[in-house]
């Protein structure tokens, strides 16, 4: 099954829109050193919609298979919402114990590199890179 970007009233769903962009580039370099499985297990009212991302050596596939996988990741949907929205951070998210992790934390950290980060830090990083090359 393939994600699809949904659309509420609020506008598309910024998961769907992550993991659709995600599976789009088909090959990421962030993840060259990472293979593995990643299980993302996200909690609803009532239930929990799952997303199953494999990665090879830098090559991204994105499901919603309910497989066993390398390391598991299990949180509300709304604070992963936010993680793709660049105003919730991963391991600040980890270490307030707001998530459960399991398995590989190598293969976590790896995914934690494409969520974005805050708009701020962002342009800050790439000012700072202007400034080194200029």
């Amino acid at each position: 099954m393939s994600p699809t970007a949904r659309t509420s009233r609020s506008g598309p769903d910024p998961i769907a829109s992550f993991f659709e962009d995600l599976s789009s580039r088909g090959h990421e370099p962030l993840l060259h050193h990472a293979s593995g499985t990643l299980r993302l297990d996200l909690k609803l009212e009532k239930g929990v919609e799952r997303w199953y991302i494999t990665m090879v050596k830098g090559d991204v596939a994105v499901s919603h298979r309910n497989a066993k996988a390398d390391a598991s990741i299990r949180m509300d949907r709304k604070l992963f919402e936010g993680m793709t929205r660049g105003t919730v951070n991963l391991t600040a998210a980890l270490l307030r114990g707001v998530l459960q992790i399991e398995g590989d934390l190598n293969l976590i950290m790896a995914f934690d590199r494409l969520l974005p980060g805050p708009r701020r830090s962002r342009a800050t990083f790439l000012e700072r890179q202007e400034e080194l090359a200029g």
